[in-house]
């Protein structure tokens, strides 16, 4: 299925079969292709690069298809990243992290920090995170696979 080109969000480099590989929804998703082009909300003068999971229903392309800004795509890899050191050590803490000390980690961008921290406003938390974890292992081949393929290209990169 090929990706429009005529919407707001304009198309440079694309995965048109982002389908086969959308990790367990391989084969059965309805994010159909990744791009990475200019952002749908380009004020003039202003270009913004954005990556866009394209959903589609079946029918026709989907509004809940997403569009984040690539610094934004980056800083959820880092939230990923820090999530999955955080539980490789969270098994000496009852309830998979310490109450009295929830924050997990700072992370230092552009002048300040972002916080990474278990969300103890949720009610059922301690739940949750025992659920939460318990994904992260089920999807753990899934996960490493693009985190070694991830790895491999920032250090040909030089990073």
């Amino acid at each position: 299925m090929k990706i429009p080109t005529t919407l707001k969000h304009k198309p440079v480099i694309i995965s048109e079969n982002y389908e086969n590989v959308d990790g367990r929804y391989a084969y059965d998703t309805d994010a159909k292709g990744l791009s990475l082009g200019l952002a749908q909300w380009n004020d003039r003068g202003k270009v913004e690069i954005s990556a866009k999971v394209w959903r589609h229903t079946g029918g026709k392309w989907s509004r809940q298809s997403e569009e984040l800004p690539l610094h934004r795509v980056l800083d959820l890899s880092i939230l990923i990243c820090k999530t999955m050191e955080h539980f490789q050590e969270a098994y000496r803490f009852e309830n998979l992290y310490d109450a009295d000390k929830p924050s997990i980690d700072r992370v230092p961008l552009q002048g300040d920090a972002m916080s990474v921290e278990v969300c103890t406003d949720n009610a059922k938390i301690n739940d949750d995170i025992k659920l939460f974890n318990q994904v992260l292992s089920d999807d753990g081949e899934l996960i490493a696979e693009r985190l070694k393929m991830l790895g491999g290209i920032l250090r040909k990169l030089g990073y």
